[in-house]
């Protein structure tokens, strides 16, 4: 357990101090003047003040002896805040201390939480004194904030904090034990200090100084934090840049049930305590490789948590695979007798079915552009289908070539692969896949006869035709709600790389479709250079002004060219001689 004291502290009498910045109205806190260990660090707080946005932030305190940190706190960082009375803030901001007063068994221990309370009601503010040592007492805070997550209440405050000090034990291992438990209750952006860094009482290379548990954890959780101060600093300030999570659940009892709770939010935070995360495959070769990292990228950049990413290798390149690599593990790769091997790329989402480590997965075809958070997505419940589709806008009927019956598009397709391959079985997806290999839309009409009843997704997760046919009228369009497509999660673009001159010129479909990367382009399409956007942030930054793709732009141009020459000249040839 942490304690708080610090070195050899000698309880002096208490003395009223003024500050120059207060009013003598203002100035009735009282603090012990040789146990000032706070005031040299009034310059560098101050100026990480603007880093905290939140009209009523929360702040959490491990480690406040006389409050004489919490004080300057609550003058400066609670400008708009005042104390209900009750010691708990109108909005939910508020300063959270954290001591454990010897557990009141010394007078010293008594003083020091008299002091507390009285210098921290002198400020007016709203303020909590938890008298515990630090475990318990980031317990009692965790669990507060796993009730709050699953209330549905609209007037509780959000979660976590926005400034979190610590400052408790000078032992290694309580350091890190409270930062640990500590940074589970930060915010994203909570600004989160460390104290005694390089505290001069004894050797830093001791296996108790608090310089080892905090290197121990900042070790363990690089990535997620920006370091705010340089290496001689006697505090170490880090700004957190990864989200809050809590990372387990409690059985509360009477107190859970004396709440509103959201089943749906109950639902959804036990996925997140047991830490399973998303699961998402993706069939790339080479020629898919580039907007694969798009994909990947707007991923990530939208979608907080653990993901687990599965390339299905159709064909990559050396250099395409080391390109990935920088942004994602490829796993697994062509097999002898796959469909994939025999028929090509487009057959690969039949064979993940077998080839995939997981139950549940997220496939995603890589001509698409992530925007929004794709959490609410994952959680959908399938309803004892085997899997979750969108509409297909182009066709929402299928086909001539199908049976006319509701079609769904095969570029985001969440699936419970368990349930399909106990069901269904491998055999009958590999048969569907030979029987219908010359179908007009070869694996989506296959996957659509495989999977005649499915489960209906929003077409905010699978915008398709946008700037082109979606707004063409249709008796079976009209059935869709397009009106989702207005801010679309994710954004799909239909079309080939690089149509033919028949596609370009067809009147009836205007822009045609296409892809941002080839030739045309997507024209008319409102996405087309968010897609570039996050292109320029993969490891294919600068490709769209290479001389080298235009070059290979325009031999596509000319190859489209021609081959439409040579079916012009092979169609007159044919009607001549008849």
């Amino acid at each position: 357990m942490s304690s708080f004291s610090p070195s050899s502290p000698t309880l002096d009498e208490p003395q009223l101090l003024i500050n120059a910045d207060q009013s003598s109205s203002q100035s009735r806190y009282h603090f012990t003047e040789s146990q000032d260990w706070f005031s040299h660090n009034i310059p560098h707080w101050t100026s990480l003040l603007p880093l905290v946005t939140s009209p009523h932030p929360r702040v959490l305190e491990i480690g406040s002896w006389e409050g004489r940190s919490a004080v300057w706190l609550l003058t400066h960082l609670f400008k708009d805040t005042s104390n209900t009375g009750d010691g708990n803030a109108k909005h939910g901001g508020e300063i959270v201390c954290i001591d454990h007063f010897d557990l009141f068994r010394t007078d010293a221990g008594k003083t020091r939480f008299e002091l507390i309370n009285r210098n921290l009601q002198a400020t007016g503010k709203p303020f909590r004194v938890l008298s515990q040592f630090s475990v318990p007492a980031l317990m009692r805070l965790l669990e507060e904030e796993i009730l709050l997550e699953m209330s549905t209440s609209t007037s509780v405050r959000s979660q976590g904090f926005d400034w979190i000090y610590i400052d408790g034990s000078h032992e290694a291992d309580d350091t890190l034990l409270d930062a640990e438990l500590a940074w589970r209750l930060a915010r994203k952006d909570a600004v989160v200090i460390f104290d005694d860094y390089h505290w001069n009482q004894e050797p830093e290379e001791s296996m108790h100084h608090p310089k080892r548990g905090i290197d121990a954890f900042l070790e363990l959780h690089r990535g997620e934090y920006e370091c705010l101060t340089e290496l001689g600093h006697y505090q170490v300030v880090v700004r957190k840049r990864s989200e809050m999570r809590i990372g387990f659940l409690v059985d509360f009892g009477e107190k859970e049930r004396s709440v509103d709770v959201d089943p749906d939010l109950m639902s959804m935070q036990i996925h997140k305590a047991f830490g399973y995360g998303m699961h998402i495959a993706l069939a790339v070769d080479s020629a898919y490789a580039m907007p694969a990292a798009v994909v990947i990228l707007s991923t990530v950049e939208h979608t907080p948590g653990r993901i687990t990413f599965y390339i299905i290798d159709c064909g990559l390149a050396d250099e395409d695979q080391q390109r990935l690599r920088a942004s994602i593990s490829i796993t697994g790769s062509e097999r002898d007798g796959t469909l994939t091997k025999n028929l090509g790329v487009v057959w690969a989402k039949l064979d993940m079915v077998e080839v995939l480590p997981v139950e549940r997965v997220l496939y995603l075809d890589a001509d698409i552009l992530v925007r929004d958070d794709l959490q609410e997505l994952w959680n959908t419940d399938l309803q004892g289908l085997l899997i979750a589709a969108a509409p297909d806008v182009g066709h929402p009927m299928g086909h001539d070539e199908i049976q006319k019956i509701p079609y769904f598009n095969a570029g985001v397709l969440l699936m419970d692969l368990a349930k399909i391959r106990s069901g269904l079985g491998i055999a009958r997806l590999r048969e569907m896949g030979q029987e219908m290999k010359d179908s007009k839309f070869r694996d989506q009409d296959a996957l659509n006869a495989i999977f005649d009843n499915w489960k209906e997704l929003s077409l905010k997760w699978n915008a398709q035709g946008l700037g082109t046919y979606a707004r063409y009228p249709s008796t079976e369009r009209a059935l869709l709600q397009l009106d989702s497509m207005m801010d679309p999660g994710i954004v799909h673009f239909t079309g080939p790389v690089n149509p033919s001159l028949e596609e370009v010129l067809n009147l009836y479909v205007q822009p045609p479709t296409a892809k941002p990367w080839g030739y045309l382009g997507a024209p008319g399409h409102p996405f087309q250079d968010e897609w570039w956007d996050v292109c320029e942030r993969t490891s294919w930054k600068g490709v769209r002004s290479l001389n080298s793709r235009k070059e290979s732009m325009e031999e596509e141009v000319e190859r489209a060219v021609s081959h439409a020459t040579a079916q012009f000249r092979k169609a007159v040839a044919k009607s001549l001689t008849k």
